[in-house]
C-alpha cells in the first residue's frame, strides 16, 4: 500500500460501533442482518447520507434490495429506527435516525443491571445467615431467623450495616440479636448508612464511654415492633 492509497482509505472515515451494541444486540431481539443494516444506516449518516436508499443499503450487504426494504419496514415497525424530517434552506428532507435503537439499548441495559444488583443483593443476604452462625457458634433460631429477615425486608438495612453492627456487637462483648437490633436503630435514626460511616460511629462511641457500656440507646426512645425473648439475651 501506498501513501496515495493510505490517505484515500483514512479519508473514508471510521464507523465506531458501540461494543454495548455488538454484546447486547440479541437480547434487544435483533438479528444478525438487522444489526448489519443499521451499522450500515449508521455509516450513511456519518457520512452525510441522511437518507440512503434501500438500494443503497444493499450494495454493501448481500441480501437483495427487496429484502433490505422488507429488513427496513420491520425495523421501523418494531421502534429499532425511526424516520425524521428537517429543514435546509427552506427545503423540507427525511432523514433515519438511529435514537429509538440507543433509547432500547439504554433501557436494556438499565434492566440488566438491575438484575445484577438484586442477584448481588439476594446473594449478600443469603451470606448473612452463616456470619452470623459462625459468631454466634450455633445454628441460628427460627425467631433469629424471622429477626434478620426484619432487617432485610422492613427495616431495609443494607446486609454490609448488618454485619458492620454484628461486629460492633462481638467488639462491644454483647453478641445477641436485641443489642444488635438497638444498634442497627441507633444508625438509623442518625443517618449512618455506609460502613465507613458505621466505623467511624463505632470508634467515636467507644472512645467517649467512660461509664460502663450502655446500650445504645435508651429504652424510652428504643421501640421494636417484632417481640423480643429473653433466650435471646445475653
Amino acid at each position: 500500500m501506498n501513501k496515495e492509497q493510505f490517505t484515500a482509505m483514512q479519508e473514508q472515515g471510521y464507523l465506531t460501533v458501540p461494543s454495548a451494541l455488538i454484546s447486547n444486540y440479541f437480547r434487544l431481539g435483533l438479528k444478525e442482518e438487522e444489526l448489519v443494516l443499521l451499522l450500515q444506516v449508521n455509516l450513511h449518516l456519518q457520512n452525510g447520507n441522511q437518507f440512503p436508499t434501500p438500494d443503497e443499503l444493499s450494495n454493501s450487504m448481500t441480501i437483495q434490495t427487496s429484502a433490505c426494504t422488507s429488513l427496513l419496514r420491520s425495523l421501523l415497525q418494531r421502534g429499532f429506527i425511526d424516520i425524521e424530517e428537517y429543514e435546509q434552506a427552506s427545503i423540507k428532507y427525511e432523514r433515519y435516525s438511529l435514537k429509538p435503537l440507543w433509547g432500547k439499548l439504554y433501557d436494556d441495559l438499565l434492566k440488566k443491571e438491575e438484575v445484577q444488583s438484586e442477584e448481588k443483593q439476594d446473594q449478600e443476604n443469603v451470606n448473612l445467615y452463616p456470619v452470623f452462625e459462625r459468631e454466634f457458634g450455633r445454628p441460628l433460631s427460627p425467631f433469629e431467623v424471622e429477626t434478620l429477615s426484619i432487617w432485610m425486608d422492613q427495616d431495609y438495612h443494607d446486609p454490609v450495616i448488618i454485619k458492620a453492627a454484628l461486629k460492633e456487637a462481638v467488639i462491644s462483648g454483647k453478641l445477641n440479636f436485641r443489642y444488635i437490633d438497638r444498634i442497627l436503630f441507633e444508625w438509623k435514626k442518625n443517618g449512618i448508612r455506609t460502613i465507613e460511616q458505621a466505623r467511624s460511629y463505632g470508634k467515636r462511641f467507644r472512645q467517649h464511654q467512660v461509664q460502663p457500656q450502655k446500650q445504645p440507646e435508651s429504652e424510652e426512645e428504643y421501640k421494636r415492633k417484632v417481640p423480643f425473648y429473653n433466650w435471646l439475651e445475653s
